[in-house]
């Protein structure tokens, strides 16, 4: 009925508001001169920083070095990009030359006069050999360097500078421009050289843009020193959203490529980051660098490089760790907000070896309504649980369909049968038995993080509490923080991971059950006899699993490792971060 419609239409709103809670990690803070533009390579672990001094340096994010520079002009700098396939550095620079270097041999490549005023941006066309240019003297030209960097075309139609230009990742055949003439341009790359179309909204100059590029959102973002950021349809030509909250120019505007995420930055000294489906402010970020001014990110990391006056940063958002999980040989993992599956009992596996890498055929299962950040199969992986945006779905594995659903921070599968757990906020906690709510509980403190198996365990800032899952009754408290807590598939044992130390401990079943019937009370610290402790290794555990009684990891030096009675032993020298994926035991093999 109408009545319940209603209901349902809000609860789902309100969920939709609930926050990402994605990590923002540091990775390079580099002073320098006043930065007017930055880009990331695709390979090496270098980014790019433009200055207003007339230099060009490239800084190493995981040294934090830098690794080459280039004496350009005495004159600002404000545009830089690498073009990788030829292993060059391209700038344009207030002498209104621009110039290309080879990064390897650091000997300039070429250098011509390209504007008569500015020149303001630059953008590299993804396969063909061309490059726009924009500049002060309100035109956009096209450069080919296969034909000697010849100028084979001119667009005119901005009647003031044009502060930016940007390549159609879905069709790289049409290009957007922002100007100080408070609009965007579409225009197409050949077919003559008048825009397409304009888009008009600002009440001031448009210094930035970029184009949205994934799902299938014909969507622009643009920012503006009207202080806004607004998002477009260049398909119906309308602005679907404006953004507010920046307190001086916005000067950098970005889709990140993999996350859903807005970035925006601003003369006010502050990134901000925005939920690309709900345009909710998800965070403010202040470096205390003064002004921003460029913004880059790279598709396929989640490194985003900024550029202030007093130099760059790179920072790090969201995790690496692939957002997967495997049952008997069949994995599910998250792409975006795409679910996809492969299955490695298809897959030959004649005359590999280990540390092979293996071809896995992939199959799209669907879209998913939120933006998982966790994803794990139950016991029997005939179902599996998707968490993120402060919301759970919980699907069937073979066609996706939504079993159940409902608000979660995080969630937790119990080691056997369909039980599982949700944390709502720091002060509630719900289990659930047959997808329906079986008890709901306020732990005595702040619950920070909740993990499953054979107990449910409850963890604070600075302990952690195990619980049953039929009474949710408090069964031991164990004075470590962790990271993660690992249960063993017999429910014998359970692993402990802090920071830098991981523990083992035998969990004594028959001890707790006789406590319980006893009806004598529990302490606020459970039974004593609950737990004890086997071993502690100090190794920070990056993911893991157990095979039998053998605890399985990777760690942060890349190593695969075992542990069992209390050594520990190596399997492999990772030559990269790799994470565990899952065990089959008819093959005795370990996949990552």
């Amino acid at each position: 009925n109408a009545e319940y419609m209603g209901t349902l239409v809000l609860c789902i709103h309100l969920l939709r508001a609930m926050p990402l809670r994605l990590d923002v990690k540091k990775r390079l803070s580099a002073r320098s001169d006043r930065v007017k533009s930055v880009d990331i390579h695709p390979t090496e672990p270098w980014v790019l920083a433009a200055l207003y001094s007339g230099n060009i340096f490239i800084w190493d994010h995981n040294t934090q070095a830098l690794v080459k520079s280039f004496e350009v002009t005495p004159l600002p700098v404000r545009t830089a990009k690498f073009i990788t396939r030829k292993q060059w550095v391209i700038c344009g620079a207030d002498d209104m030359n621009i110039r290309i270097y080879n990064y390897n041999t650091m000997e300039k490549v070429k250098a011509f006069e390209a504007h008569s005023d500015y020149i303001r941006s630059l953008a590299v066309h993804p396969t063909l050999p061309f490059v726009l240019s924009s500049s002060d003297d309100m035109t956009i030209k096209l450069w080919d360097w296969d034909k000697g960097w010849t100028n084979t075309h001119v667009y005119e139609g901005h009647s003031h500078y044009v502060m930016m230009v940007v390549f159609n990742p879905k069709d790289s055949n049409t290009f957007a421009s922002a100007s100080l003439d408070r609009t965007v341009k579409v225009w197409g790359l050949t077919g003559g050289t008048a825009p397409h179309f304009t888009l008009e909204g600002h009440e001031r100059g448009v210094n930035c843009l970029d184009y949205f590029s994934g799902g299938e959102k014909p969507y622009l973002v643009s920012g503006a020193d009207d202080k806004t950021v607004k998002i477009w349809d260049y398909q119906t030509k309308q602005c679907v959203q404006t953004l507010e909250g920046h307190t001086n120019n916005v000067s950098a505007v970005m889709f990140h490529p993999d996350l859903p995420v807005i970035l925006s930055g601003s003369e006010d000294g502050t990134v901000r980051i925005w939920h690309s489906n709900t345009y909710r402010l998800e965070t403010t970020l202040n470096y205390g660098m003064e002004r921003l001014w460029h913004i880059s990110c790279l598709k396929g990391t989640n490194n985003v490089a900024l550029g202030y006056d007093e130099g760059t940063i790179v920072i790090k958002i969201g995790n690496d760790e692939p957002v997967a999980s495997m049952s008997a040989g069949k994995i599910i993992w998250a792409k975006h907000s795409e679910i996809q599956t492969g299955n490695l009992n298809l897959t030959p596996k004649e005359g590999v070896t280990d540390g092979e890498r293996l071809p896995l055929a992939t199959k799209d299962m669907g879209s998913c309504e939120i933006f998982p950040q966790n994803l794990k199969h139950n016991s029997n992986g005939r179902v599996f649980a998707v968490c993120g945006d402060g919301e759970y779905i919980i699907y069937t594995a073979q066609a996706l369909r939504n079993k159940s659903f409902g608000p979660a921070l995080e969630f937790a599968w119990a080691t056997e049968g369909g039980d599982y757990a949700t944390r709502e906020s720091t002060s509630k906690v719900k289990v659930f038995k047959d997808f329906k709510e079986h008890k709901s509980f306020k732990p005595s403190f702040a619950a920070e993080g909740i993990f499953g198996g054979e107990l449910l365990s409850v963890r604070s800032d600075s302990f952690v509490c195990f619980y049953d899952w039929d009474e949710c009754r408090v069964i031991r408290r164990i004075d470590i923080a962790p990271k993660s807590v690992e249960w063993s598939s017999d429910g014998e044992f359970v692993m402990i991971a802090s920071d830098d130390t991981f523990y083992i401990l035998r969990y004594h079943r028959e001890a707790v059950t006789a406590a319980l019937e006893s009806g004598k009370p529990l302490g606020e610290d459970g039974i004593e006899e609950a737990f004890e402790l086997q071993y502690e290794i100090s190794d920070k555990v990056i993911t893991s699993l157990w095979v039998d009684d053998c605890f399985v990891y990777t760690n942060s030096f890349n190593k695969l490792n075992y542990s069992v009675g209390g050594e520990t032993f190596t399997v492999a020298h990772l030559d990269r971060p790799l994470y565990l994926l899952g065990y089959i035991p008819a093959e005795n093999r370990l996949y990552l």
